[in-house]
């Protein structure tokens, strides 16, 4: 049944480089900002609502404890927010340029936007839209998936849903100062919060509750994090050790060739270890386990609206 499962997502959700045939319907389109990089990229975005996306970006089916069933999505705003996010740091640079600022001398990827400045608020526009956009675009898929387990499990209730942004910058404040914290790589953690960090397609994931935490401005990480990178993956993990590890587990996986190894758990730090050097940012509510991973099987040469 599990397997069913699991076929029937990757039928009805578009991954990797695959987009919808038909533009999807979303009030939220009507009420687009007018932002030349969010109306050149709007049609484009009505093909991309409900898809999952590729690298990291999974569909992950999980038990509990308790036996009870979780699914967990990771994507957001796809090709819609990269394009954003491209656009106005291509702007950034030219801002730092101009101004000679010393933060190009360290690195271009710091380049900022003058808050004054209309383009800061034009982007800070397009960033909540595509926010707007990435929380859609995972319901969409939840809902989708939903159906598919009630499709083939009549009594089942759906108990709790989190849903939570993993790369986004908003204003807050800390150490009574207002200031704009960019979380990536990192999630919301204030006193209360509930909050998940994913592990990898072999290991634990957690729902966690936040402890606000005022030295890491009240965050936590927003997964176990790589230890390697994607090229060091593909050069030095073992293929078939790999896909040993997962198969011994008993999880259906997406780890089938060198390229999926960018992937794989052993590209990704200990996640218990994670937990553990964070339990003054976080406590753990509910540990899940994996039993099915859906990732792209798409590669960039296969491209297909």
């Amino acid at each position: 049944m599990l397997l069913e499962i699991t076929e029937g997502i990757r039928k009805e959700i578009p991954l990797g480089f695959k987009h919808h045939l038909e533009k999807q319907k979303w009030s939220k389109f009507e009420e687009a900002p007018d932002v030349p990089i969010i109306q050149r990229e709007l049609e484009n975005a009505k093909y991309q609502l409900g898809t999952l996306g590729n690298g990291n970006h999974f569909i992950e089916i999980q038990k509990d404890e308790d036996k009870k069933i979780w699914i967990m999505i990771h994507s957001g705003s796809r090709n819609f927010g990269l394009k954003i996010a491209k656009e106005y740091n291509d702007i950034a640079k030219k801002y730092c340029e101009r101004w000679h600022s010393k933060v190009m001398d360290i690195s271009k990827d710091l380049a900022f936007l003058p808050i004054e400045e209309r383009d800061c608020k034009d982007y800070i526009l397009a960033m909540n839209y595509a926010l707007l956009f990435a929380k859609e675009n995972r319901k969409r898929m939840m809902s989708k998936i939903i159906d598919i387990f009630r499709s083939k499990i009549e009594k089942n209730t759906i108990e709790e849903v989190i849903d939570i942004h993993h790369n986004y910058a908003r204003w807050e404040n800390h150490f009574n100062r207002n200031v704009i914290i960019h979380r990536k790589g990192a999630t919301s953690a204030r006193s209360g919060e509930i909050g998940i960090i994913p592990g990898s397609q072999g290991t634990n994931s957690y729902i966690v509750e936040g402890l606000g935490n005022p030295l890491s401005f009240m965050s936590c990480s927003h997964g176990a994090g790589r230890k390697m990178g994607r090229g060091e993956a593909i050069r030095t993990l073992s293929l078939e050790s790999e896909i040993k590890k997962l198969n011994e587990k008993g999880i259906i996986h997406s780890v089938e060739e060198n390229d999926d190894l960018q992937e794989a758990p052993g590209s990704y730090k200990d996640i218990d270890e994670v937990m553990e050097n964070q339990k003054d940012l976080v406590k753990i509510r509910t540990k899940l386990e994996p039993i099915a991973v859906i990732k792209s099987k798409k590669r960039k040469n296969e491209y297909s609206r």
